[in-house]
Order: C-alpha cells, then structure tokens, then sequence
C-alpha cells in the first residue's frame, strides 16, 4: 500500500474514524487498533512476511525481558549477541546472500577456478532494514541500562510495526516514541490540521517533484551514452530532487499521517540541500539513520576520541556501512566511500563542526561565500549520487566522464517526448520555496494557508494523473 495510492486515501479516514470513535479516549483500545491497522497495511504488501515481522518483534520482546532479568554480565551479553545475531541474519539472507555469493563466485572466477553458487529467490521483505534496526536499538538500550525492558507485548508490537514508519523510517528510538504509546492521548485539532498540511506537502515533493524528475532522471540515466554533457549534468540535478524529494516526501507523510493520530516522530530531513559542506549534509540527510549509526556503531568504536587515525577509521566504516545498508551492490558501497572522502578534508582540519548555526543571506562577501559553498557541497553530493543511481561502479564512472568530456550544452529532445524546460523551471520554484519555508515545520501553514493548500492539491492532481513513477525509492532498502 503506498502512501500515494487511492488504497491509502481510503484506509487513512477509516483508522482515523475507528481510532478517535471507537478507541475513544482509551489507550488500550488505540493501541489496539493502530497495531492492527499496521499489521493489515504491511499484509497488503505480501502477507506472509507478517510472519517475519511478528518473529522479529517476539525475539526482540523476550530478549530484552532476558537481558533485564539477567543476573551476571556474561548472561546479558549472550542475550544481547542471540538477539543481534538472529536479527542481523534474517537481514543478511534476505538482503546480502546472494550479493555475497555472486560476488565470491565472481572473485574465484578471476583466479581461473569455477564456482557455480546456489544463490536463493527471495523476495525482499519491504522495511525489513527499517524495522530490524527499531528492534536493535531496542535491545541495545536495554543492554546498556538506558531504558527499562517493555513489559506490555502490545504497546512493544506497535513500536515495532507502526503504520506510518513501518516501511520507510523514520528509525524511531524506544525512548522516543515507547513514551507517547503508554499515555492517553486526546484529539487536538491544531495537530491534526498540522498533520494535514504536512501530508499535502509530502505529497507535492513526492508526486509533483520527485514523480516528475523520475520520469528524465531514469530516461537520461538509461542512455547516458548518448546524452551530451548538459543532458548529464540535468540527469544528475533530477536524480538528487528525485531521491530528496521522493524520501523526505515520505517521511512528511509519515510525520504528517501520526500526528492526526497524536504521535509525534522523529524529524527525518531538515533541507539538506542548503548545507554548507557535507558534515552539515549529513547532520540534515536521513537524519534517523544517521543518528543511529553514530549512537550505535561510531561512538562504540570510540567516535572521535583517540587520534586522528582513529577518528578516520571510523568515519570510514560509517559511511561504508552505511552505504552498503543501502542495497547490496558495490555502487552503494562507492556512493559510501566518496562521502567518507568528502568528509575527510573536514575531519582532518577540525572542521566537521563549523556549520551548525543558522544563516541568512544579505547583500555582502560572506553571503557570496555561504552561496557558494552550498552550491558546490550540492555539486559534490550530485556527483555522489550519480553512483547511487547507476546500475554498475563502470557507468557511474562512463556517466562522469562523458558529462565532463561532451562538451555540448544544448537542450535535447528526450525520447520520453517532452523538453525539460518546464521541468528545470519547476524545480527552481520548489528551490526557493523550500528556501522560504526552512525555519517553518508546516510548509503550507500560516498566511494565506487555505490558498497554499488549494494550490498544491491542484498540482497534485495535475501531475498525479499523468505520472508514470508511482513507487518509494526507499521501500527497496
């Protein structure tokens, strides 16, 4: 079931009704059916991974009851390592086994040998990434004494499997949203209407921008060979506005969706497009995933302490990590390792922090020098991108090449029919209005609100029709 579907548009007003009429005021009785509205949302993708889901939520659930009641620090730590381990392994058959085995194959082919693996056809289950990693951080602060282990099954299930994040993010905390599913919580319109406005713009970034930059990202990045340099360097732009605005569009909609049922999450994107280098990039991208590999992998491995050798190091495997979370293939490993190589320069000269203020831009040097070190930290993460969306490490790299040695800047005539002249316009609009709304958290509130909504429910219907690219790049991680 996408967010974007009329499947969606349907189910949404019936949890509403059912969750504010029939649960009333009683938390029990939300809890209840939020946990089976979620449980009927992820069956419409394939029912049998349910069983999967509710494994995973059991093994989580009686680990932590075991990791409390342990007695001596050798029993919690066995626990702790049964519950990583079970976990990490369904993730890694179900998402790594048959890279793992091509790619050993592949090495013992060049050795001149001959291996014939038996890879395995399975179907991915969809937010198996997201949700594993709920339960981990789960038993990571139970282990570490951070929180107390959850006694109820059901407000656990539904921290594990709620509707709106189950799928995509973001990667909520125990000590976050544990808290908010424990309380009575009562209907407030402000919040609701909040909700709303957010829904509407997750959905303009989704259907509006990302929807209409697929449709010339994957028609240029399908035949790059033949594209001149300027068609190379628009295939790059749409791409990035395609992935941010696709992601943090659903991210939006997941916000927008639980705060109309009065439960807050976690902000996922904060304009990461404005940063001033890729520190502040990645402080402002995915910011759920980040923060979780910098609590439970960068700061274990003793994050910035010790030397630099040492703080390098570990920046590295964060971003290799968190390039192969991504997919199992080598071009999410490479988008990975030229963050880390952009983010190096900053790391070795203390600079990693420089950019965490707010800024304005005004009629001054330091204005042209903060402009310009968004547009080329944007530059660079197109670049970055570029292998993120090829299929092989050799197009990224034939792409690269071709858009730097063409040398022809005229517009081109897509095979998909169209000029991109509209599309490039378009996007500019989305750019400054993003620019304005960067210190709003409702986008579409305030002056002039009912307008601002009218407006962006008619390019939603607009576009939405004739849209050709429907699904969440993010449900394939």
């Amino acid at each position: 079931m996408f967010f974007n579907s009329l499947h969606f548009a349907i189910f949404l007003p019936i949890v509403f009704i059912l969750y504010w009429f029939v649960g009333g005021k009683s938390k029990i009785n939300q809890n209840y059916i939020l946990i089976l509205a979620s449980y009927y949302f992820y069956s419409c993708w394939d029912w049998r991974f349910l069983f999967l889901l509710v494994f995973s939520t059991l093994l989580d659930y009686v680990s932590a009851m075991k990791i409390e009641k342990s007695e001596t620090t050798s029993q919690r730590k066995m626990w702790l390592w049964v519950c990583v381990t079970i976990n990490l392994g369904f993730l890694g058959v179900f998402k790594y086994y048959n890279f793992f085995a091509s790619s050993f194959a592949e090495l013992v082919h060049s050795f001149g040998f001959t291996a014939s693996p038996i890879l395995l056809k399975l179907i991915l289950p969809v937010g198996i990434s997201f949700y594993t990693f709920h339960g981990l951080s789960y038993i990571i602060d139970i282990y570490y004494n951070r929180i107390k282990a959850e006694k109820n099954f059901v407000d656990y299930s539904l921290f594990v499997s709620y509707f709106p994040l189950l799928v995509a993010g973001p990667i909520e905390r125990a000590t976050h949203l544990l808290p908010q599913l424990k309380v009575n919580r009562k209907f407030e319109f402000q919040k609701a209407k909040e909700g709303i406005y957010q829904i509407v713009w997750g959905l303009v970034k989704k259907v509006v921008i990302a929807d209409s930059c697929a449709i010339y990202a994957n028609d240029i990045f399908n035949h790059y060979n033949s594209m001149n340099s300027w068609s190379l360097i628009l295939g790059a732009v749409y791409f990035a506005f395609q992935i941010y605005g696709d992601f943090s569009g659903y991210s939006d909609i997941a916000l927008g969706t639980s705060k109309l049922f009065g439960i807050d999450l976690l902000r996922n994107f904060n304009y990461p497009y404005f940063s001033r280098d890729i520190a502040e990039f990645w402080r402002k991208w995915h910011i759920s995933l980040s923060s979780w590999f910098r609590d439970y992998l960068y700061i274990p491995l003793g994050g910035s302490k010790g030397n630099k050798l040492f703080q390098v190091r570990n920046t590295f495997i964060i971003f290799l990590v968190s390039g192969f979370w991504h997919g199992a293939n080598f071009t999410y490993v490479a988008w990975g390792l030229i963050n880390a190589l952009y983010f190096l320069p900053l790391l070795l000269l203390n600079q990693n922090r420089k950019n965490v203020d707010d800024f304005t831009l005004g009629f001054n040097f330091d204005s042209v020098r903060t402009l310009f070190s968004i547009l080329t930290t944007f530059s660079l993460t197109c670049i970055a991108w570029i292998f993120f969306r090829s299929k092989t490490i050799t197009d990224a790299i034939l792409y690269i090449k071709r858009m730097f040695e063409n040398h022809k800047f005229n517009s081109e005539y897509f095979r998909i029919e169209r000029y991109s002249n509209e599309l490039l316009a378009l996007v500019l609009v989305f750019v400054i209005i993003e620019w304005n709304n960067r210190h709003k958290l409702e986008p579409i509130s305030g002056k002039w609100s009912w307008v601002k909504l009218s407006l962006c429910l008619a390019a939603i219907a607009a576009l939405g029709v004739f849209s050709d690219y429907k699904e969440f790049i993010y449900f394939q991680f």
